[in-house]
């Protein structure tokens, strides 16, 4: 089958994957554009595994203060390279992770940091494991790991703080 130039445009701009990607999971389901996207989704994912155990020395911290000034957020968010650090991609998500600290207010990053035996919803409780704001579909897990296939590499929250204005 022929694949077009516009299909690709058209995967990419869901996905953020490579051209070459892109063009070889079309190519792999015959255009079928939804299943390529799945095929790149199962890429990225085993991609983000296998840079799960590298360091992450670089980052930025990111503040998010809610229209009104009553609700605050900080979010430092960890790279392995100050050049990704700098790109628009990492920069958008650590501005989105602060928004969704904000919005939510989880306690915990992950499920491992909720004390034993705590009657806590992690769902609730935990950043990676709450629905994310602007595409509820998806977990806050699921956006990092979609930004870690995008950038080539490991990305970790490493702290969060929130603050609220009391009555």
């Amino acid at each position: 089958m022929n694949i077009s130039t516009e299909m690709i445009k058209e995967l990419r701009e869901q996905c953020g994957a490579g051209i070459m990607e892109c063009r070889n999971a079309l190519r792999e389901v015959e255009g079928d554009i939804a299943k390529a996207l799945q095929i790149l989704k199962e890429k990225g994912l085993l991609k983000a595994e296998k840079k799960a155990e590298r360091a992450t020395a670089q980052g930025l911290i990111e503040a998010y203060i809610h229209t009104g000034g009553r609700i605050g957020a900080m979010v430092e968010v960890n790279c392995e390279t100050d050049f990704v650090a700098r790109t628009d991609e990492f920069k958008e998500l650590a501005h989105n992770l602060a928004m969704q600290v904000a919005a939510l207010a989880p306690q915990f990053i992950a499920k491992e940091e909720i004390p034993e035996g705590a009657d806590i919803e992690p769902q609730a409780a935990c950043l990676l494991l709450q629905p994310y704001i602007r595409d509820p579909s998806q977990t806050v897990r699921d956006v990092i790991i979609e930004t870690i296939a995008k950038v080539g590499e490991n990305i970790k929250v490493s702290r969060f703080a929130r603050f609220e204005l009391s009555n």
